[in-house]
């Protein structure tokens, strides 16, 4: 599957929008995802990502090792080494398709002088 880093303006942000869950494996929920390279657990993150008149929210895969303490719902983040992977498969004759998002890291934002 083709990697494709993502683009941000410098005008683009994000907020947590749901504390981070482990991934899994498998269906039964019994084996941990982790990193191919690393070994780190996996956890997917819902993110609320802003940019200039538009808001979405997007479900981040990131590895245990890149969530910095202080994560809560509404705190400001920042993903590191954002990546989109186009996915389709074929399940019971119907097709589905998205975009898993994956980020090496998620970096904590400080709110700047003029929000504050």
């Amino acid at each position: 599957m083709a990697r494709i880093r993502v683009g941000l303006l410098p005008t683009s942000s994000f907020m947590v929008g749901t504390l981070p869950v482990p991934k899994y494996a498998d269906q039964e929920k019994t084996q941990f995802a982790t990193d191919r390279e690393t070994g780190a657990k996996l956890y997917t993150i819902t993110l609320f990502f802003m940019e200039e008149d538009r808001a979405e929210a997007l479900k981040i895969t990131v590895p245990e090792t890149g969530l910095p303490n202080g994560l809560r719902p509404g705190v400001p983040v920042m993903p590191v080494e954002l990546f989109a992977t186009p996915w389709a498969r074929i399940f019971n004759g119907s097709l589905s398709d998205g975009i898993a998002y994956r980020a090496g890291r998620l970096d904590l934002v400080s709110p700047t002088a003029e929000s504050a």
